[in-house]
This record gives C-alpha cells, sequence and structure tokens, in this order.
C-alpha cells in the first residue's frame, strides 16, 4: 500500500496500419507488469475496440469505441470512456457524456487522479471551436458525483490553440496541456485548468518554440525542451529542465541543463524529449525513428537505460501501479 515507483512506460506502434500495445519495464526484465490486452475489457458484442488515452497514478483512461446503431450510415462511431486499474484489475464504465454544441468538437482528453490526496479521479474532455480551432471550455467527469458538468473557458483571457496529441498532465490540483496563442507569433505556452473549471491560467514557455515536454515530477510541474541548436534542421545536443515555481505561479524556474552529446555518440542517433521521472531529475528521450527509448540523469549528467522498442512507436504514458481497491462501479467490478 506504500506509494510506488514508475516501472515504466506504456507505448503504441504502428505497423501496416495495424496497432499495437505494448509497455517499455525500466527493471530489466523486459515484462509488462500486467496484461495489456486487458480482456476484461472487452466484453460487449457492440464494441469496435479500445484506444488508449491517457494514464495517471495507475490508473489507465481507455476510448471504447462501439457501433453506430442510430445513423450507422455515417462514418462517425459512437464512443465512451473506461477507467481500469489494472494492478487489481478492476475497471469502471463512465456514464455517457453530455452532448456538445454542434458548432464545437471534443478531441483531447486527459486522466486526473492523486491518490495522496484522494481516491476519487476526474476525467476532462476540452472543447475548441471548428473555426478559430482555440479552447472554448472543458467537459469534466467526477467519480464523486458520477456525472459529467461542463465549463466555459471564460476565465482564460488568452485564445490558445491546442497542440493535436496535447499531453495531459495532472500537478498541484491542475490539469496542464501544451498549445500555442492564436495570434501572429504563435507562442508556445503550457495550459492549466482546475478540476472545477473554474480557474485558468496560461504560462509562457521558455525559447517561443522549441520542441519540449511536461510531466510530474517530485510533486511538481516540469518542463523537458531543448534549450539551443539549429531549430530548422533539428539539431540540438542540449536539453533544459524546467520546473513551475509553485501551483499558483506562472513562473517556470530552470534546473539544469545537460548536453546529450555523449548519449548520441553511444547510440549515433538523434533523440526528443518525451517524458520526465515522477520521483527524480530524469529524462526519457526517444530516437527520431522512435526505436529507442534512453534515460538521462539531469542532475549528475549520466546516461541511464537505453531500451529498443518497436518500431513507429508513439504516445508513451508513465505507468506507476496502484495497488487500491477504490475503483469499483456499483456492481463491484
Amino acid at each position: 500500500m506504500l506509494p510506488q515507483t514508475l516501472a515504466g512506460f506504456l507505448y503504441t506502434s504502428t505497423d501496416n496500419s495495424r496497432r499495437g500495445q505494448h509497455f517499455a519495464s525500466l527493471s530489466g526484465n523486459g515484462a509488462a507488469p500486467f496484461d495489456l490486452s486487458l480482456p476484461y475489457l472487452h466484453n460487449n458484442k457492440d464494441d469496435k475496440g479500445i484506444t488508449q488515452v491517457d494514464a495517471c497514478n495507475g490508473l489507465l483512461l481507455y476510448r471504447r469505441h462501439k457501433k453506430n446503431k442510430v445513423t450507422p450510415w455515417k462514418k462517425e462511431d459512437d464512443f465512451g470512456f473506461v477507467v481500469c486499474n489494472p494492478a487489481i484489475g478492476r475497471w469502471m464504465e463512465l456514464p455517457p457524456q453530455p452532448q456538445a454544441p454542434p458548432r464545437r468538437y471534443t478531441y483531447i482528453t486527459g486522466l486526473a487522479i492523486d491518490p495522496a490526496v484522494s481516491s476519487h479521479f476526474h476525467i476532462l474532455l476540452f472543447e475548441e471551436t471548428y473555426t478559430g480551432y482555440y479552447i472554448t471550455g472543458v467537459n469534466i467527469y467526477s467519480s464523486r458525483t458520477g456525472a459529467w458538468s461542463h465549463r466555459d473557458s471564460s476565465g482564460m483571457v488568452e485564445k490558445v490553440t491546442l497542440f493535436s496529441r496535447s499531453k495531459c498532465v495532472f500537478a498541484g490540483g491542475m490539469m496542464y496541456l501544451m498549445g500555442n496563442l492564436e495570434d501572429i507569433n504563435g507562442e508556445y505556452v503550457l495550459v492549466g485548468v482546475d478540476m472545477e473549471g473554474k480557474v485558468w491560467k496560461t504560462i509562457c514557455t521558455p525559447y517561443v518554440q522549441r520542441f519540449g515536454t511536461i510531466g510530474l515530477s517530485q510533486g511538481c510541474l516540469h518542463y523537458a525542451v531543448a534549450s539551443v541548436g539549429d531549430y530548422n534542421a533539428i539539431q540540438f545536443t542540449e536539453i533544459a529542465l524546467w520546473c513551475l515555481k509553485d501551483r499558483d505561479s506562472k513562473e517556470l524556474v530552470l534546473k539544469h541543463t545537460a548536453n546529450i552529446n555523449k548519449l548520441m555518440s553511444i547510440t549515433g542517433k538523434m533523440y526528443v524529449v518525451v517524458e520526465i521521472h515522477p520521483d527524480c531529475d530524469t529524462i526519457f528521450l526517444v530516437s527520431f525513428r522512435g526505436d529507442t527509448l534512453a534515460a538521462y540523469d539531469m542532475q549528475h549528467q549520466k546516461v541511464g537505460c537505453i531500451l529498443n522498442l518497436e518500431k513507429n512507436t508513439r504516445q508513451f504514458l508513465p505507468y506507476v501501479p496502484l495497488f487500491s481497491e477504490s475503483l469499483a462501479d456499483e456492481d463491484g467490478r
């Protein structure tokens, strides 16, 4: 029942238009800590499959695709969400969300839970306009109430367009995503919103426009980014690690910079940052071809484990086991 450490990363790969689920283990044995096929989630004949969406502190979020029986001539399928705890094999299906207004669409979704604070979780489904493609609001599911609610983004002054595959990170009671300002410069920013959808904030990122990622580490929001180099040719050798000063702050503070020439000389590959260790100042990088995952200790300037991956990898999600019995619906599943 004690807090667990990072076991590895869930990721997907595509091969000839087929998607596979994989696990990159940090223990060295290469074994996944649970059955990645999650057979107990495939129990409905009307299902067309599930898609991995997000992970947060031991819980996993999946989108369940269903056959469209109402308007079968349309290509769009119905979908719902399922949250599961694979460490103990428990899961629950969320109720259908309220219909979004026709002029908007919902796409980017994040899962939020902090077991040290509460056993309840939230799902945030962000809305953007068709025309301007900037955030207009968020649909929020609360496991405490068992219902969805909607909040608009009137509390946010700036108009922000989310990245198409924006990563969601829950830190300090707020969900953070990456996007860019809807203006001529298009500066990259971090967007934060609380679990009630009432408090919104934007945080300017260093270097205006650079490849970077966000993550929860040591209880704080962190941001890792390529700090120098030839941006146009995508050639850079230095990485900078920043953290949010505190929950109410809009300022990122520089923690470490590191040169990854040694890593590239060992493997002969170029890398991009994809994850940050939840317990220390270690970053994880994936090669441009997506076939290698490497760890780099920013504090001690050391190369850590280097793992071979499946080809054409995408969407890395950190997995920390959660041995809690709290996730169950009314049927006790």
